[in-house]
């Protein structure tokens, strides 16, 4: 389709001062979610995304906006506890 540019935001964070009760922007680890569900190889590696995302949370004391960390961090913590 052309598109080769996509914007988006490690952990959904950001937003606009000016919008009041704007909430942020796009996960980019929700869209690296979508794209590979779409068979679109992005050469990103998700799980990677999603650590510098919950580490810049975890230092500016925010809530992870991404649903795909979300679910992935817990995916991947009830696969550890099998083990």
């Amino acid at each position: 389709m052309g598109i080769q540019i996509v914007d988006s935001s490690v952990a959904g964070l950001g937003g606009c001062p000016y919008a009041k009760g704007a909430t942020g922007n796009v996960a980019t680890e929700d869209v690296l979610y979508m794209l590979n569900g779409l068979g679109v190889n992005t050469n990103v590696d998700i799980m990677k995304i999603i650590a510098a995302g919950e580490y810049i949370c975890q230092q500016i004391g925010r809530e992870n906006n991404s649903k795909a960390a979300i679910a992935l961090r817990n995916k991947s913590s009830s696969n550890m506890s099998k083990m």
